[in-house]
C-alpha cells in the first residue's frame, strides 16, 4: 500500500463506500476498477488526491460485434467532453483538467486535486468517480447488447426503474 498522509488514509478508513487495496483505494459503490491516493500537500491542506477510473471503450463493451470506428470515436469524444464537467461535483476548487486517455479496450480517466480537508478530499473522491460512471452510463448507445460493467450499469438501472414503478420497491403496483 502505498503511503497517505494520517487525515487521509483515517478518512478514507472510516468511509464504508472505499476499500483499502494494494496501491491506495477501491471504490466500492461502483461498478469500475477505481484507485485513490493521496500524497502531501503544500501549506495547511490535507491532501494531494489523485482518483483514476478504468473504463472500458465502448467496443469493448458491446457483446458479440464491433463497433464501427466511426461510432467509437465520436463516442469517446462526447466522453471527454462530458467529463470536462467533472469537478462540478466536488467541494474543491484546486485541481488539475481531467487525464483522459483511451489504449486499446480501455479508457483511463484520471482526476488531480487538493483537498484542505482529508474527509472533504474522501467526499470528492466518491462523488468524482461515481460522476465518471454515471457519465459513462449516460453515453451507452441503444441498440447494441451490452456486456461486463455496461450490462451492469443497464441492469441497475432497469432494477431501479421497475422498483419506482412498484412504489416503495416491493411488488404488487402502485401504492394506494
Amino acid at each position: 500500500m502505498t503511503d497517505l498522509p494520517a487525515p487521509v488514509e483515517r478518512e478514507l478508513d472510516a468511509h464504508d463506500a472505499f476499500a483499502s487495496a494494494d496501491d491506495g483505494y477501491e471504490l466500492t459503490t461502483t461498478v469500475f476498477d477505481t484507485i485513490v491516493t493521496a500524497d502531501e500537500a503544500e501549506g495547511k491542506r490535507d491532501g494531494r488526491f489523485t482518483a483514476i477510473v478504468r473504463l472500458p471503450t465502448l467496443d469493448a463493451a458491446v457483446a458479440g460485434e464491433s463497433v464501427a470506428p466511426v461510432v467509437e470515436d465520436g463516442w469517446f469524444e462526447t466522453l471527454e467532453r462530458r467529463l470536462q464537467d467533472v469537478f462540478t461535483v466536488a467541494h474543491t476548487s484546486t485541481h488539475e483538467e481531467p487525464a483522459i486517455d483511451r489504449a486499446g479496450d480501455e479508457v483511463t480517466v484520471s482526476l488531480e486535486y487538493t483537498a484542505w480537508d482529508a474527509g472533504e478530499g474522501v467526499e470528492d473522491a466518491k462523488a468524482l468517480i461515481e460522476f465518471v460512471e454515471g457519465t459513462y452510463a449516460q453515453g451507452i448507445i441503444p441498440g447494441y447488447e451490452y456486456r461486463g460493467e455496461a450490462a451492469t450499469l443497464l441492469e441497475n438501472a432497469q432494477n431501479r426503474g421497475q422498483q419506482a414503478a412498484n412504489g416503495d420497491g416491493r411488488s404488487g403496483g402502485m401504492p394506494m
